[in-house]
């Protein structure tokens, strides 16, 4: 992989990090009432997180982070979350499972190929682990959070 294909698929994933942090502020004010609105607060900023970590590495490789990435990003998440604010919360949980997901299908191959790069850097590969890591977490609390909301559902309460 070279410097050029490197920033690329690192512009890819700061607007994919941003989508999110709109995303889940949107979520967060769309479920503002339960605890699920806390924690899609939660997720925005650790997705900020990824963003500025992101941001910071396509600076030292000498770019910008994508200015598509800047306009776009923002409003097609706060869109996404707007229209998935309608749904109900097992529907979100669904719909957030897949793009966070998607989200590590991505991170696992750019590891993976930057482990054989030149610009694979400890600390790069390091970087992309714990994004990882963080957007699993994120998963498997959707999914337990699924799990329990479908157990409330086929279940009865004794009068």
């Amino acid at each position: 992989m070279d410097k050029k294909s490197l920033i690329k698929r690192l512009n890819w994933f700061f607007s994919l990090e941003l989508n999110q942090v709109d995303l889940y502020k949107a979520q967060s004010k769309a479920f503002a009432e339960e605890y699920a609105g806390l924690v899609f607060e939660r997720l925005s900023q650790i997705e900020q997180g990824h963003v500025d970590n992101i941001g910071a590495k396509i600076k030292e490789l000498g770019a910008n982070p994508t200015v598509i990435g800047d306009v776009i990003s923002p409003i097609l998440g706060h869109t996404a979350g707007t229209v998935i604010g309608k749904m109900s919360l097992a529907e979100v949980l669904k719909i957030n499972t897949m793009i966070e997901q998607k989200a590590m299908k991505d991170y696992k191959s750019l590891i993976n190929e930057l482990k054989e790069s030149l610009y694979g850097s400890k600390e790069l590969i390091t970087l992309l682990q714990q994004n990882f890591i963080d957007e699993n977490l994120h998963t498997e609390w959707f999914k337990t959070k699924l799990s329990e909301l479908q157990t409330c559902e086929f279940s009865l309460q004794p009068l």
